[in-house]
């Protein structure tokens, strides 16, 4: 079973709007060893981005709705630390800077060789996520070296263990609602009920604010904003 999990293929979303070259390369993809999910719009792209986990992103440049530079700017904003590729139709300077600044972990123009392209893959795919050293809550952050919320005007609230470890979880995933039961099994293992839960989302909304979880009647609990 083990062995199984560790050589499960990774995750890849590929959002491409030219469906011929697109699927030439989900092909070449696959092939490599990825599990591909294609997106042919820059909407359809975050929507799957916010709702599904992958190992990594190769995104278009210029795809139609939200443009690439957008995109990832919009998944960062939502704290989502997936590695991106982005994929630009030329190889200038402005264009790699912008493609950096968005967030984008690496760039490559077209026309491009797969092989160059697999082996940015298999780079970004060595990368462990934990180098991400803040996620984003809303205009504020949650700075995971010092464990503390920083609120939009820079003031740092401290937060305790237990604190932490719940925001955390949801800043991880910020567009999932997760359950009080499963909350209560990721961190209160000595728990003998879930409504503990319910007393740390009090204890954070009294510190960050009351808009810093969401409550989603009858489903749980979600990441909101300072």
């Amino acid at each position: 079973m083990a062995n199984r999990e560790r050589r499960r293929a990774p995750r890849l979303l590929l959002a491409d709007d030219d469906a011929e070259p697109s699927s030439a390369l989900s092909r070449v993809l696959r092939c490599e060893g990825y599990d591909v999910e294609q997106a042919r719009d820059g909407q359809a792209g975050l929507h799957l981005a916010l709702t599904r986990t992958y190992d990594v992103m190769v995104i278009s440049r210029t795809l139609p709705v939200v443009d690439g530079v957008s995109l990832i700017r919009r998944l960062r904003g939502r704290a989502v630390t997936t590695r991106a590729l982005l994929i630009a139709p030329d190889r200038t300077v402005p264009e790699l800077i912008e493609a950096l600044d968005s967030g984008a972990d690496d760039y490559l123009a077209r026309p491009f060789e797969t092989g160059e392209l697999t082996a940015r893959l298999r780079a970004l795919c060595r990368r462990p996520v934990e180098l991400a050293q803040v996620l984003r809550i809303g205009e504020g952050q949650l700075d995971l070296r010092s464990r503390t919320a920083v609120l939009p005007e820079g003031g740092r609230i401290p937060l305790s263990d237990r604190e932490f470890r719940l925001i955390r979880i949801l800043a991880d995933h910020p567009a999932a609602v997760h359950p009080r039961e499963e909350l209560a099994r990721r961190v209160f293992r000595d728990a003998s009920s879930a409504s503990l839960v319910a007393t740390y989302v009090y204890y954070l909304r009294r510190k960050l604010g009351r808009t810093a979880v969401r409550t989603v009647h009858n489903l749980g609990y979600q990441l909101g904003e300072l």
